[in-house]
């Protein structure tokens, strides 16, 4: 079987499961809305998550697909597995007791920084914000022993038991605030949070690699050469600062003095990541192995090539996706989010919020599977550099952005900020991959560009102003919902052929061939 068909199998049961989870993790965050609203209580639940995000980025970001999957691959492929999981145990048990260390320091002084970091909010806000904080923390140890653990079954190229990983852990936020948010509060989403971790990322995850073969046995052997490699292509990781993860915390700081709008914006920027999670994130996930297996191969012709297949096609999807979002914005927030305790006066901020974060859909795709083109070569100091530059450069324009245009703006600075660092690593691929078509990569997803928005037009003009009847509430977002989707696929099919979008064509051809058998 040839590689692209093996990545195209693997990518799919990926997006399969971005896709479920991402709708279970709609569900969540619809069933936080109806409950909680989006006010004070809300915004200190998602803040919640800053402390344990940094600290699972510091010292576990670099550990997981990104660095340690060649390594352990150059084992397989030689055929010394012993070694592999020598090189595992000694990484898993060393990363763990300074995780551990961190968890503990983090839980002391955690009242210290959310005071200087959340300081906007209001004092009940912030003391739950506290609260929910220490209660997060020590997921993130079962996120890096079970991502450890799944980046092993990549490189044996096993999908399965990590395509369920985020499912369960959305299942556990969701049982955790249904079953205890009368008597526990929002304090019940983190609680149900913590054991989600505890059983997908964790547990999971670690059968299915020990089913795999993966046998780990405590050690601190810190002179381990394979452990030395890890750490010096880590270390840039650790210490740089990338867009990616550093837009969430920006957008919260600068936030959290408006009240519900930290929520708002998360829970646009939640619908947003489904068709970044399904055209971009499971792309990479799955494109990760096979990278490192071509360059431990010496194929950097052929790496080169999948490398621009396989962004193109990620970006192509995402921008139709993008298109159809910007178009029925209004509609799918009043349909998914309006009841309970969110109120009609909330569907329009958070609609213009997800329009303008879907601007940036297709970049997202390709970041993802650009940097991890280096991340295979061995080469994380480009892309950590890289990263961080474009962070620093980026501080003043949500500055500039939030203080003009307030929640707004500071989703203009992140489609900005995301651009910056997009086009920084497309213009530094070449040097490290010779036989990158940036070309070709640029043509394929204009034309996508230019579909989605002849698509999206119409789309909007139907849903918008066609007569509806006496329709009003649910009922009247879910036809304009329909009516604007189902003109938005007719145009995308009547002209992805004509506009030469080879990428969507392929596959509406493979959906269909499915459908017919």
């Amino acid at each position: 079987m040839s590689t692209t068909r093996k990545l195209g199998i693997a990518a799919a049961l990926l997006i399969a499961s971005q896709l479920l989870s991402r709708l279970l993790g709609f569900g969540r965050d619809a069933f936080i809305a109806a409950v909680f609203g989006a006010n004070g209580s809300t915004d200190a639940f998602i803040a919640a998550f800053t402390i344990p995000d940094w600290l699972n980025y510091i010292l576990a970001g670099g550990t997981l697909s990104i660095t340690f999957i060649p390594i352990y691959t150059r084992h397989l492929t030689s055929g010394d597995t012993r070694e592999g999981d020598r090189v595992f145990s000694t990484i898993a048990t060393l990363m763990g007791v300074v995780l551990i260390a961190g968890i503990v320091v983090l839980e002391i002084y955690t009242p210290n920084i959310a005071r200087a970091y959340l300081a906007k909010l209001k004092p009940d806000d912030l003391a739950l914000a506290i609260q929910l904080t220490r209660i997060l923390l020590p997921a993130q140890f079962f996120f890096y022993l079970g991502g450890l653990s799944s980046a092993t079954l990549f490189a044996r190229h096993r999908f399965v038991a990590a395509s369920m990983a985020p499912l369960l852990y959305n299942v556990g936020t969701i049982a955790g605030g249904a079953l205890f948010h009368r008597s526990m509060g929002v304090a019940s989403l983190a609680w149900g949070t913590l054991a989600g971790a505890a059983v997908g990322p964790f547990l999971v995850q670690q059968l299915a690699a020990w089913r795999a073969g993966l046998r780990y046995f405590p050690s601190l052997r810190i002179g381990h050469p394979d452990f030395r490699k890890w750490l010096y292509a880590s270390l840039p990781l650790m210490i740089g600062v990338s867009l990616v993860t550093a837009d969430d915390w920006i957008i919260r700081y600068f936030a959290a003095g408006d009240v519900g709008a930290i929520s708002c914006l998360s829970y646009a920027r939640k619908l947003v990541l489904v068709p970044i999670a399904v055209a971009g994130q499971a792309v990479a996930q799955a494109s990760m192995p096979f990278f490192a297996r071509l360059h431990a191969e010496g194929k950097r012709d052929e790496l080169g090539a999948l490398v621009m297949r396989s962004a193109r096609a990620s970006a192509s999807i995402a921008a139709l996706c993008a298109a159809a979002m910007i178009a029925l914005a209004y509609p799918l927030i009043e349909l998914l989010f309006r009841r309970g305790h969110f109120t009609t006066a909330q569907v329009g901020p958070t609609a213009l919020y997800l329009a303008l974060f879907a601007i940036a859909i297709p970049l997202w795709g390709m970041q993802g599977i650009l940097a991890r083109a280096f991340y295979a070569t061995g080469d994380t100091l480009t892309p950590m550099l890289a990263g961080t530059a474009v962070t620093l450069l980026s501080l003043p324009i949500y500055w500039i952005a939030f203080h003009a245009l307030g929640a707004a703006g500071l989703v203009l600075a992140s489609g900005c900020g995301i651009l910056l660092h997009t086009g920084s690593l497309l213009l530094i691929l070449p040097r490290r991959l010779e036989t990158c078509d940036r070309v070709a990569l640029i043509t394929g997803v204009a034309r996508a560009l230019l579909l989605g928005g002849l698509a999206a037009v119409p789309a909007w003009a139907a849903a918008e102003f066609l007569p509806m009847g006496h329709l009003s509430g649910h009922p009247l977002a879910l036809v304009r919902l329909a009516v604007g989707s189902l003109i938005f696929l007719t145009v995308v099919m009547t002209l992805m052929r004509p506009l030469e979008v080879d990428d969507a064509t392929n596959l509406f051809n493979r959906l269909f061939s499915r459908f017919r058998r």
